[in-house]
C-alpha cells in the first residue's frame, strides 16, 4: 500500500480491518505521495481537490482514516501538513467501529509526534459533539490518551488536550479527584497543588459545572455573558475553596524542571503553564461576585506576587495574565479601597505593562475623587488600628509597625490570650510588612522628584498618621526657598526646629518639600548630619547622608554621556535585581544568542518629564568559559546617558542637577553592593583596583558617617579613620578596613585578611537604613578586630598568625 507500508508490524492488522471501498479510498490517496530523500510529499490543494470531487461522508471518513495512518506510518514527516486539521472541520457520521480504530492510531504516538496535537485532531473532533452515553465505550482509549499527554511537556497548551479533558470531565469516577483531574492540567507545580489538596474539593458534581467554566476564561476580561454564568454556580463552599486556592498564590514559587528530548537535557524554569494560568484568571473573575472585604486584598497579593519576575524581582512578570487579572479584578471594585493594593504594585512591580494598568486604575479613581494620583496614595494609606505611636495595645498584647506582636514586652506569647485576638493582630501584622516598604519606596520617590504640599497636607498625612508618620516624623522638611527643620509637636501643632533650635511655625496653606542635600552648601550639610547623630535619629532612608553626585570636569568634556561607572565587573543577577527593583528595565544578557546582541545590553530608566535615562552593559570575552555558557554571573558596566522624548541624546548640562544625581546615584549604588570588588576571596587587577582603591560617593558618605559615629563607639580609642580604611588596632596585629569594600589588610606589609561577613555582629546607632549593610559591616569587622585576641575562628586565625 505505498507510504502505508511503513505502518509498525503491531499495527499492520488495521488495514486488515477495514473494507474494500475504504482500501480503495487509501489506493487513491496513496498514488497522491510523492516520495523524496526519505520524505512523504503531500498532494497540493488543486491535485487534492481533483481527486475528492463528488466524494460524499463516507470517503471522507476514509481519509481520515487515511491521514491518520500516514501520520503513524511516516513516523511523523508529515507533520507540517493542513489536511488533519481540514479534516477535523468536517461534521462526519463515525460509525463506533470507526471511531475504535480511530483512537486506536493515536495511542502511544511515537517520539516526533509527541511534540505537537496533529494526530489527536481528528480523533477529537469525531468525538466532540457525542453525546456521554455514545462516548462510553471509548473511555479507556479517551483516559489513556488523556494520561500520555499529561506525561509529555508544553502540551498544556493544546486545544486537543483542553477539549478531551472537558469531554472526560462529563465521565465522572467514584472519586471525585479523579473528576478534578480530568479539568486541571498538572503540566506545573500550582496545579499540581489544587490536584493534591483540592482535588476532592474541586471534583465534586456541585463543582464541576464552576471548574469547567473557569478553564473557559480565554478572553482578555470577562464578558457579561460569562460572568452571568457564575451567578446560579456560585456556593458558599466555592467561595470558601477560592479564597483557599488563590490565597496560595502569594507563597507559590517557580520550580525548575528536567526536561529530556534524546542526548539533550534542557532545564526549564515554570511558574505557570498557560492553561493553569487561565484557569486561576476564571476564579479571579469570579471574585467579581464577592462583595467580601478580603478580596481586595488578596487581589493585591495575587497582582504582586504573579506581577514581580523570576525570583521576586526582574522586569519580567511571573505571570502577566494573571496579574493583570488581578488588576482587572481591582479596576472593576475600585473605589478608595483598592489604593493601596495599587501602591503595593507600584513599589514591587516592574513590568512596564503591568504598571502602567496599575497607574492607569490610579488615575481612573483619582479622577473620581478631584485628587492626583500622589494625593490619593497619600489619603488611602491605611492606619491598620494604630494609634498615633504606630503601636497598638490590646488585652496586654502590643503590635508595633515592624509586624512585631509582644504580650507585656516579651516575645514569648503565653496560650491562654485571647486567641481570636491574637489572630486579628496577626493577620494585621501580615497587612502592616506589605505596606511600610511600599510607603517608604512612595516617601523617598517624592525626595527624588521634589514633591510639593501644603504644611497642612504634610501634618495629617505624614505626621499624625501612625504608618506615614514613622517615616515623616524622622525626615527634614523644608519650607518653599526658605529654612527647614525636623518635626516637633509644641502646644497641640506641628513645627520644624533646626540644628541650632531655631523654632519654625509654617501655616497651613505655606508650600513645603522634602529637604535634598543637593540644594544646600557643604556646612548646612554637615551641619544636619552632625545633628542627626547628635539627636540619635535614624531615617528610614538617607536623606541628610544622601549623596549628590555634581557634574564633573571628565562629564563636561564627554558632553553627553558619564563614563563615571564605566568598568566595573557586576554580579549580574544581583545588579538586575538591584537596578530593577529601583525602577530600571532592559538589562537583560545571555550567552544564547551573541550574534543578535544577547552580550550587551541598555538598561533604561523613565525619568519625570520624559527624559529617559540609559545605562550600557555587556559581557566580557571571558564571560562564556566563566559560565560555561549557562546563566550569566558577570556583567560589565558601560557609559550612561539620557534621551528625550524624540530619543535625542541630552547634553548632560541641560539635566536637572537633581535628576542627574539621583540617576548616578542609582549606578553608585550598583556599584557599590553587586561590585565583584566587594567578594572577599576575589582576585585580579580589577578586585585589587575595586578592593583597595579611591572611595566613591556612596564610600564617602559612609566615611562621613564614621566620623560622626566612631567618637560613640566602645572601640573608639583603637580606631583611626584614614583617607580609604578605617585603622583598626587589635592586640596581635592592625588592621586597615577599606571603607568602600569592606576589605582589609593587615600591617606592617598590607597582608589581606579574608573575613566572610556572617551577619551584622553588634548593633550600633546607624544614622540612616543603608542599602546594602556595609556600614554595619564594617563596623563589625572593627569591633571582632579591636579583640583580634578572642577570635576562636581558625580560618581567621591562621591569617592573623601566618
Amino acid at each position: 500500500m505505498g507510504a502505508l507500508d511503513g505502518l509498525p508490524a503491531e499495527h499492520r492488522s488495521w488495514l486488515d480491518e477495514l473494507d474494500q471501498a475504504t482500501l480503495e479510498v487509501f489506493r487513491k490517496l496513496d498514488a497522491t505521495l510523492t516520495h523524496a530523500s526519505g520524505r512523504y510529499r503531500y498532494p497540493d490543494n488543486a491535485e487534492l481537490k481533483l481527486l475528492t470531487s463528488g466524494w460524499g461522508d463516507t470517503e471522507w471518513r476514509a481519509t481520515a482514516l487515511w491521514m491518520q495512518m500516514i501520520l503513524r506510518a511516516a513516523d511523523g514527516s508529515m507533520i507540517t501538513t493542513p489536511l488533519p486539521t481540514a479534516l477535523a472541520q468536517r461534521r462526519l457520521r463515525w460509525t463506533g467501529r470507526e471511531l475504535d480504530l480511530l483512537w486506536r492510531t493515536a495511542l502511544t504516538p511515537p517520539e516526533q509526534l509527541r511534540m505537537t496535537d496533529t494526530l489527536y485532531r481528528i480523533p477529537i473532533a469525531a468525538i466532540k459533539r457525542l453525546p456521554p452515553a455514545e462516548r462510553e465505550p471509548l473511555l479507556p482509549h479517551l483516559r489513556q490518551a488523556q494520561k500520555e499527554i499529561d506525561q509529555q511537556p508544553y502540551t498544556s497548551t493544546w486545544k486537543a488536550k483542553r477539549v478531551l479533558d472537558n469531554l472526560l470531565a462529563e465521565h465522572p469516577t467514584d472519586d471525585p479527584a479523579d473528576a478534578a483531574r480530568s479539568v486541571l492540567p498538572d503540566g506545573d507545580g500550582f496545579a499540581r497543588l489544587m490536584l493534591d489538596e483540592y482535588g476532592r474539593r474541586l471534583g465534586h458534581p456541585a463543582m464541576i459545572p464552576l471548574l469547567r467554566h473557569w478553564t473557559t476564561a480565554t478572553a482578555a476580561s470577562p464578558d457579561l455573558k460569562w460572568t452571568a454564568q457564575i451567578a446560579f454556580r456560585l456556593t458558599p463552599e466555592a467561595v470558601i475553596l477560592i479564597r483557599d486556592i488563590l490565597g496560595r498564590i502569594s507563597a507559590y514559587r517557580e520550580q525548575s524542571e528536567q526536561h529530556r528530548y534524546g542526548n539533550y537535557t534542557r532545564t526549564v524554569v515554570t511558574y505557570f503553564h498557560e492553561r493553569t494560568a487561565i484557569l486561576l484568571r476564571g476564579m479571579i473573575w469570579t471574585l467579581d461576585r464577592i462583595p467580601a472585604p478580603w478580596v481586595t486584598g488578596l487581589l493585591g497579593d495575587i497582582a504582586v506576587a504573579t506581577g514581580t519576575g523570576i525570583g521576586g524581582s526582574g522586569a519580567n512578570a511571573r505571570s502577566e495574565l494573571v496579574a493583570n487579572a488581578a488588576l482587572g479584578g481591582l479596576a472593576r471594585r475600585g473605589g478608595l479601597e483598592v489604593v493601596a493594593q495599587l501602591a503595593r504594585v507600584q513599589a514591587k512591580v516592574r513590568k512596564k505593562n503591568i504598571l502602567g494598568r496599575a497607574d492607569r486604575i490610579l488615575e481612573a479613581v483619582a479622577a473620581q475623587t478631584g485628587l492626583s494620583p500622589e494625593q490619593l496614595l497619600e489619603r488611602t494609606v491605611p492606619a491598620f488600628g494604630l494609634d498615633c505611636d504606630g503601636t497598638r495595645t490590646e488585652d496586654e498584647l502590643r503590635l508595633d509597625l515592624s509586624g512585631a506582636i509582644t504580650y507585656n514586652g516579651r516575645k514569648t506569647i503565653p496560650k491562654t490570650v485571647n486567641r481570636d485576638l491574637l489572630a486579628e493582630l496577626k493577620a494585621t501584622a501580615k497587612e502592616l510588612k506589605k505596606a511600610i516598604p511600599a510607603e517608604r519606596f512612595r516617601v523617598e520617590r517624592a525626595l527624588a522628584t521634589e514633591r510639593i504640599w501644603r504644611w497642612s497636607e504634610v501634618c495629617e498625612f505624614y505626621l499624625d498618621h501612625p504608618v506615614t508618620g514613622a517615616f515623616g516624623r524622622t525626615l527634614i522638611w523644608e519650607v518653599l526657598q526658605g529654612p527647614a527643620g525636623l518635626p516637633v509637636h509644641m502646644d497641640g501643632l506641628w513645627e520644624l526646629t533646626d540644628p541650632a533650635g531655631r523654632r519654625i511655625q509654617p501655616r497651613p496653606d505655606t508650600p513645603v518639600h522634602l529637604w535634598h542635600p543637593i540644594s544646600h552648601t557643604a556646612d548646612q550639610v554637615r551641619a544636619w548630619r552632625d545633628h542627626l547623630i547628635g539627636l540619635g535619629l535614624r531615617q528610614p532612608f538617607k536623606q541628610a547622608f544622601r549623596e549628590v553626585y555634581l557634574l564633573t570636569p571628565a562629564e563636561e568634556q564627554t558632553r553627553d554621556h558619564s563614563r563615571r561607572f564605566t568598568g566595573h565587573l557586576l554580579r549580574y543577577g544581583q545588579a538586575k535585581a538591584l537596578l530593577t527593583s529601583r525602577g530600571w528595565t532592559g538589562m537583560s544578557l545571555g550567552h544564547w544568542g551573541w550574534v543578535y546582541g544577547s552580550g550587551q545590553a541598555d538598561a533604561s530608566r523613565e525619568l519625570p518629564g520624559g527624559m529617559v535615562a540609559h545605562w550600557e552593559f555587556a559581557l566580557d570575552e571571558h564571560s562564556y568559559d566563566r559560565d560555561d555558557g549557562g546563566t550569566v554571573s558577570v556583567c560589565v558596566s558601560g557609559e550612561l546617558w539620557f534621551t528625550d522624548d524624540d530619543g535625542h541624546r541630552v547634553p548632560l548640562a541641560e539635566v536637572s542637577p537633581l535628576v542627574l544625581s539621583e540617576t548616578l546615584r542609582d549606578a553608585d549604588l550598583a556599584v557599590g553592593v553587586t561590585s565583584t570588588g566587594l567578594d572577599p576571596s576575589g582576585e585580579g587587577e580589577y578586585w585589587q583596583s575595586y578592593g583597595f582603591g579611591d572611595l566613591t560617593e556612596t564610600a564617602r558618605i559612609r566615611r562621613d558617617a564614621l566620623t560622626r559615629l566612631l567618637p560613640r563607639l566602645a572601640i573608639a580609642d583603637r580606631c583611626e579613620l584614614l583617607d580609604r580604611f578605617l585603622r583598626v588596632r587589635g592586640d596581635l596585629r592592625t588592621y586597615k578596613i577599606h571603607l568602600g569594600s569592606g576589605n582589609i589588610l593587615m600591617e606592617p606589609n598590607d597582608a589581606y585578611l579574608c573575613i566572610v561577613p556572617r551577619g551584622t555582629g553588634d548593633q550600633v546607632f546607624l544614622p540612616f537604613e543603608e542599602d546594602g549593610g556595609m556600614l554595619s559591616i564594617i563596623i563589625s569587622k572593627a569591633f571582632l578586630l579591636a579583640a583580634d585576641t578572642t577570635i576562636t575562628d581558625p580560618s581567621i586565625t591562621r591569617q592573623i598568625h601566618p
